[in-house]
């Protein structure tokens, strides 16, 4: 709790692209920290098909630099099926396919309106969430924000 007091009392005397970058990598701090609660309790469902889409997550998660990644390349990942893995990611109201696509959707609209990656290429932001193809990153970019990426950036 000491580094979170004192980071809110260094950000009024911080601006521009430091204090955005370091209130962004505090919050991420914060998201990590909850995550390991959240992943490292008791899962009430006795099946242990919970702890297994929780792995799974983590898994992709890390993956998502990696343009092969896609649900057959996770299942095989895990020895299951890519049938069971639609099934694992149904019951929790999403597929495979739109959570790795979400994440990395996240992850590249975070690094746009990073102020201290405004010099990167938009293309080269894709390539870093595993979205490769600059006229695939901005149709996917575009369906689930409403713009493209570089007006995206504009805007922040």
């Amino acid at each position: 709790m000491p580094f979170l007091t004192q980071t809110a009392r260094m950000l009024p005397e911080l601006d521009g692209p430091i204090a955005h970058r370091l209130a962004m990598n505090t919050v991420d701090l914060l998201a990590t920290l909850l995550a390991d609660e959240a992943y490292s309790r008791p899962v009430p469902d006795g099946t242990g098909n919970a702890r297994m889409l929780r792995r799974i997550q983590l898994f992709i998660d890390g993956q998502l630099s990696n343009p092969d990644l896609s649900p057959g390349y996770v299942a095989a990942a895990h020895y299951i099926s890519t049938r069971s893995l639609h099934k694992l990611f149904e019951d929790s109201g999403t597929t495979a396919a739109a959570w790795i696509r979400g994440r990395r959707l996240a992850g590249a609209r975070r690094d746009l309106a990073d102020p201290l990656l405004a010099d990167v290429p938009i293309a080269a932001i894709g390539a870093r969430w595993g979205l490769p193809d600059p006229a695939h990153f901005s149709r996917v970019f575009r369906a689930a924000h409403g713009c493209s990426p570089s007006a995206y950036r504009q805007r922040t």
